[in-house]
């Protein structure tokens, strides 16, 4: 039976953590799917076509990973999409919590869908979007954290 996880995320921008992450899921499932998700909480820096642009671009190397935009839950996207993993990175001990809530109210909603955790690799664990605008807002140089395009457009969006 084919295997279908799905990663979600605002991903406001996409990092090599990010890109980490979807590299070991793409080895251990037969499809992956980012899902560039609209948090209701969050004001992007970019639009969700740049972000799912940003994200394809990087990803275009892992034949088996495509990227898609979802507005609703995502456990909704998940069963209208067959996808039977929800994966979640967690950084550090402080994510935990709040994954972990997700997980069990997700499963709640979705019993057949399960949840794994993931970390990235330790040399990114630091690393979040959050850092990685507020670097790009004073003109640092993030080519050592994020992908090329990621990194170009946020040269471009802050004129360095």
């Amino acid at each position: 039976m084919a295997r279908h996880a799905m990663y979600p995320g605002s991903f406001d921008p996409i990092t090599n953590g990010h890109v980490d992450v979807i590299k070991r899921a793409a080895q251990l499932f037969d499809r992956v799917t980012v899902v560039i998700a609209v948090n209701s909480k969050k004001t992007p820096m970019f639009t969700e076509d740049e972000r799912k642009d940003m994200a394809t671009e990087a990803l275009q190397h892992l034949p088996n990973v495509q990227v898609a935009v979802h507005s609703g839950l995502i456990v909704d996207f998940a069963e209208e999409n067959q996808v039977d993993v929800i994966i979640r990175g967690l950084r550090a001990v402080s994510d935990f919590e709040y994954e972990f809530q997700i997980a069990l109210m997700n499963r709640k909603l979705q019993p057949h869908v399960s949840t794994i955790f993931m970390m990235p690799h330790e040399q990114y664990t630091y690393l979040n979007s959050s850092i990685i605008r507020e670097l790009g807002r004073y003109q640092q140089d993030i080519s050592a954290f994020v992908p090329a395009g990621v990194s170009r457009r946020m040269k471009e969006r802050h004129g360095s």
